[in-house]
């Protein structure tokens, strides 16, 4: 089981953290428990977690990528809330046609640790033509994510 640090401490400036960003691409995953998902992505994964509390989460990849993880309730404000989170109301599916890809994170290890946590992995991995090794496993609120190593020349 991955360490995650302990929770509420330490809590970047929002800020700061902000100002900080100037290019790339930003990934908010939305959670119904902060906690449960920061702690399945870090066994499974390895992913590292800067911070955490029950509402936000500030993660970061093995190679160095960040991103974040937000309660529902944060997200209470949007007009498409519903939809994105998955609402029974309006048959939204949460995740639904999104792949969060790892780059850099071992498929093989992965699964291996998922499957010991009876996670749902939809695909062993393999070796696919477009050059990487990945695996699809699916975390307990229904996204999927795709570790991937790149394969030998």
């Amino acid at each position: 089981m991955a360490k995650l640090p302990q929770k509420g401490v330490g809590r970047p400036s929002g800020a700061d953290y902000g100002r900080g960003l100037r290019t790339g691409l930003g990934v908010n995953v939305l959670t119904r428990d902060v906690p449960a998902q920061a702690a399945f992505l870090a066994d499974v994964f390895e992913i590292e977690f800067l911070y955490f509390d029950d509402d936000f989460a500030l993660a970061r990849t093995p190679d160095g990528a960040e991103f974040m993880l937000h309660h529902d309730r944060t997200y209470r404000g949007n007009a498409l809330l519903g939809v994105v989170l998955g609402s029974d109301e309006v048959g939204g599916v949460r995740g639904a046609g999104v792949e969060l890809r790892l780059y850099g994170v071992d498929p093989d290890a992965s699964v291996s640790r998922a499957e010991a946590i009876d996670a749902v992995v939809l695909a062993t991995p393999e070796d696919k033509p477009h050059g990487l090794r990945e695996a699809v496993i699916v975390d307990p609120e229904g996204y999927v994510w795709i570790p991937s190593r790149p394969l030998p020349d």
